[in-house]
């Protein structure tokens, strides 16, 4: 004879919304953000500074370089030893490499080109063993960090 296992029961949802309020307050204050006025604006939408061009020229500029750095930080320009083509690369670690393909450099490359002859999608090629060659090649040859030392490009 086995002992029967009764499922647990469910807690009363009111008596957990009460103990949570409790804890942690009623927060019916979640729209104040600016230190106790109503809010003008929705937070979704960012401001669009129309009454201080200066300020919108800075943020534009400043946005700009962030989207750079973020782009484009770390990366290297390395050439395909075959095919010639050109693409960005960064070394996140031994087993993890960053590759950023140009519209040329796919359809030039003479792999992808292959796969695409033979009615193959390139795009669903893990990559290009060539290249890979030659990143490990720039590797070697000290063009290419084996993991990068650029910093991060989070938010500074």
């Amino acid at each position: 004879m086995t002992a029967r296992r009764e499922a647990p029961e469910a807690p009363d949802v009111d008596q957990l919304a009460r103990s949570m309020l409790r804890l942690y307050g009623a927060h019916d204050d979640h729209d104040d953000h600016n230190g106790g006025g109503s809010l003008t604006r929705s937070s979704s939408k960012p401001p669009d500074f129309a009454t201080d061009p200066d300020r919108a020229a800075a943020v534009r500029e400043a946005t700009q370089r962030d989207r750079e750095r973020y782009l484009t930080s770390g990366l290297a320009s390395v050439d395909c030893r075959f095919c010639h083509v050109a693409v960005m690369v960064k070394k996140l670690g031994p087993e993890h490499t960053a590759v950023q393909w140009t519209t040329e450099a796919s359809q030039r490359c003479a792999y992808f080109t292959e796969i695409r002859q033979s009615g193959g999608e390139s795009a669903r090629a893990r990559s290009c063993p060539k290249l890979a060659d030659s990143i490990k090649h720039a590797v070697a040859e000290g063009c290419l960090e084996e993991a990068s030392s650029a910093p991060s490009p989070g938010d500074g």
